[in-house]
C-alpha cells in the first residue's frame, strides 16, 4: 500500500466544489480544507506508484479550479489510532 499527500491550491471560489470532486475520485480515501499558502490536502492510498500516478496526474490535476499540486509520498506511517486498532482485534 501506497499513501501519498497531495498539497492542493485552487482558484478561491471553488474551493468546496473542488474538493468535493477530489474526494470521490479512485485512491483518494480523505480531503481537507487548509490554513495557509495550501487550500486542500489530499490522501490517496493506493497499491502502487501507478496508482498514485492514476489518481494524480489523471485525476486530481485535471480537476477544473486546481491551479498547482505538490504530492509527497509517505515512506512510513507513525499513528496511534493504527496502533490501538490492532491491539483491539478480538476485543469487546
Amino acid at each position: 500500500m501506497v499513501t501519498a499527500l497531495v498539497f492542493i491550491r485552487t482558484d478561491v471560489d471553488v474551493v468546496n466544489d473542488v474538493a468535493e470532486t477530489i474526494a470521490a475520485l479512485e485512491g483518494v480515501t480523505e480531503v481537507y480544507s487548509v490554513t495557509g499558502d495550501l487550500d486542500l490536502v489530499a490522501l490517496v492510498r493506493v497499491q502502487d506508484l501507478d496508482g498514485v500516478s492514476a489518481a494524480v496526474t489523471d485525476g486530481i490535476a485535471k480537476v477544473p479550479g486546481i491551479l498547482a499540486t505538490e504530492t509527497h509520498i509517505a515512506f512510513r506511517t507513525y499513528s496511534r489510532h493504527d496502533l490501538e486498532a490492532a491491539f483491539s482485534i478480538g476485543l469487546d
